[in-house]
């Protein structure tokens, strides 16, 4: 390929200086303007007319920057940069290069001007996408480690065992599931239940919380808006709930809360498959399963007005219906149980139901439900101090009143059950609360005239409560002469 001429080029040279996407600046070694290009005239408004012959150090004196490299670079022959700061405000960074001629003499200094405003609004955008990135990277990861924990339900009663029959089959299907319950039962957990026995298991469940977002911004955070679509939308849109979870499912919590303008949009979702961003006209494709709780009554709500009819009848589907906790008294040891265990690993404690305390939990009628049950548990491992948790250590609307200082009462049972066992575990939690009181096993063995194997034989006889290692060890100890701390 033949080469251009060099005069070819020195005919261009003006053309090619003012194609260059940075401002240029050409000054003599004297420090007089040769030349500056279109790009310079744009980022300073100064123009070639007004520039050309002035002296940079006379530019400098009249005020129209505050400095100039040409003399640093023609001192020292070696490239240089800095901050220069224009008449207006406005602040260029310089990037300075001293041009030589065949005999190694500076001939000419070059510095190229750049925009700092730009530049920092870059630099602000970049940030600002790091920032967003690590937050979608982190709420990903909250919801994936939401997903991998989530428990499995404890449950003794006919209720529950007939329940968790019919959400496996439901989940294995695609059919939309509305879960009813009181406050408290655990419908978000029943919620990812659905989906962690569903084909959809190894995608995102997002959770929206129908009741928790402004009115005003509900209908932008599901299905998201376009770009500029209202006063202070993102330049670049945003995708919404049922886009970001495209593929996985959608629970939407407290739905009976959901406004009714969202109502019918949710409807074009469970028809369609389609959501409409704000500002925009073109219906977007999703694939998402919906899961829909309330403690509401849907049908009193439609027949208020408050509800859509069509969109109950959509939900309407499949349904799973959660039992308060006091129709089924038989779930209340277990979860507690589970409860404590959870706590007492979490806070690394000890601590232990006497069997009374467990009566009372379960004749109690729960109106806030396994909720309620999970706070107090929760409490009372802060609270106590001591391996036993006793009647006296749970409020007086359970126990009944206050307990008096070593006394315990039992209430009756609720199952058949033979007196000699009954009468065991109350002999055994006695010993227990008064090994607790007195501090050793060697006082109450004197105290109630007793032999110290026998105490310890009575506390381990027809336990259902584990011993721990730390239990074992200092009741053998107290079985050899120690005591009990």
């Amino acid at each position: 390929m033949r080469s251009l001429p060099t005069e070819y080029l020195s005919k261009h040279f003006e053309c090619i200086l003012d194609s260059l996407p940075d401002g240029l600046f050409i000054s003599d070694p004297q420090g007089t303007t040769v030349r500056v290009n279109r790009m310079y005239e744009h980022l300073t408004g100064l123009t070639q007319e007004s520039l050309k012959g002035k002296n940079v150090r006379a530019l400098v004196e009249e005020g129209v920057f505050d400095y100039v490299l040409n003399p640093e670079i023609v001192a020292t022959g070696k490239p240089a940069t800095h901050v220069q700061t224009l008449r207006n405000g406005k602040q260029l960074v310089l990037s300075g290069f001293p041009v030589f001629n065949e005999s190694g003499k500076l001939v000419l200094v070059v510095t190229f001007a750049r925009d700092t405003t730009l530049l920092m609004q870059m630099s602000e955008q970049m940030t600002e996408q790091r920032r967003l990135i690590e937050q979608m990277n982190g709420q990903l990861a909250f919801i994936a480690q939401e997903q991998a924990k989530t428990p499995e339900p404890v449950f003794e009663s006919p209720l529950m065992t007939s329940l968790m029959a019919t959400l496996r089959r439901v989940a294995e299907t695609d059919a939309t599931v509305l879960i009813l319950g009181e406050t408290g039962v655990g419908k978000d957990v029943f919620g990812r239940l659905v989906h962690s026995y569903s084909h959809r298991h190894d995608k995102m469940l997002l959770k929206v919380d129908c009741g928790g977002i402004s009115e005003t911004l509900t209908e932008s955070e599901m299905f998201g808006y376009m770009p500029g679509a209202f006063t202070g939308a993102s330049s670049k849109g945003k995708a919404g709930y049922f886009e970001i979870a495209d593929g996985g499912t959608v629970f939407l919590d407290e739905i009976g809360e959901l406004p009714l303008a969202m109502q019918s949009r949710l409807l074009r979702v469970l028809q369609d498959g389609e959501i409409v961003r704000v500002g925009s006209s073109s219906p977007r494709n999703i694939d998402v399963r919906i899961i829909a709780a309330t403690n509401r009554d849907l049908s009193q709500c439609v027949d208020k007005g408050t509800f859509r009819r069509d969109l109950y009848y959509r939900l309407n589907v499949a349904i799973l219906r959660i039992p308060p906790l006091r129709e089924r008294p038989e779930d209340i040891r277990p979860l507690a149980r589970q409860f404590l265990q959870m706590y007492t690993a979490k806070y690394r404690k000890v601590a232990t139901f006497m069997d009374v305390v467990l009566e009372m939990l379960t004749r109690y009628s729960w109106p806030g439900n396994v909720r309620e049950l999970q706070n107090l548990v929760h409490s009372l491992v802060i609270t106590h101090k001591g391996p036993l948790i006793a009647p006296r250590d749970l409020p007086s609307y359970i126990s009944g009143g206050s307990q008096e200082k070593g006394a315990i009462s039992l209430p009756l049972p609720t199952a058949r059950r033979p007196l000699k066992q009954i009468m065991a575990e109350l002999e055994r939690d006695f010993l227990l609360r008064a090994i607790e009181e007195y501090g050793s096993i060697r006082k109450v063995a004197d105290l109630f005239q007793i032999n110290r194997s026998t105490i310890f034989r009575k506390i381990q006889e027809c336990s259902d409560i584990p011993q721990d290692g730390r239990r074992k060890e200092e009741a053998a100890g107290e079985e050899n002469g120690g005591t009990h701390r």
